[in-house]
């Protein structure tokens, strides 16, 4: 090794790699981030409103058929709410680990 080289010139190239992928990446995906910003937001209304619409109904038509001294309308719409915010938490968290595994490939 010569006096003028770098001893952490490969850990600086690395670091330079790592850095222009992402930001090629990224300027790949600039425009599509409004897109799944919308995509995402569609997924996480509908993921929590239909369990929850599907539980009002259910439970209006047991309402109807077999009447009792309990409300089948508010308790499914409770369990249908419960089940669309456990389903809508499920994609955030898939999107989350995703996102994470993707950084750590750019990493190594």
């Amino acid at each position: 090794m010569t006096s003028h080289e770098n001893p952490q010139k490969p850990d600086l190239e690395r670091e330079v790699d790592v850095r222009a992928r992402r930001k090629l990446r990224a300027k790949k995906r600039a425009g599509n981030e409004v897109w799944f910003g919308l995509g995402m937001m569609g997924i996480i209304g509908w993921s929590v409103s239909i369990p929850t619409l599907l539980g009002v109904f259910m439970g209006l038509w047991l309402d109807q058929n077999y009447p009792g001294g309990r409300s089948w309308t508010l308790a499914l719409l409770v369990a249908g709410l419960a089940l669309g915010c456990w389903n809508a938490w499920y994609w955030v968290a898939k999107e989350d680990r995703a996102i994470r595994e993707e950084q750590k490939d750019d990493d190594t």
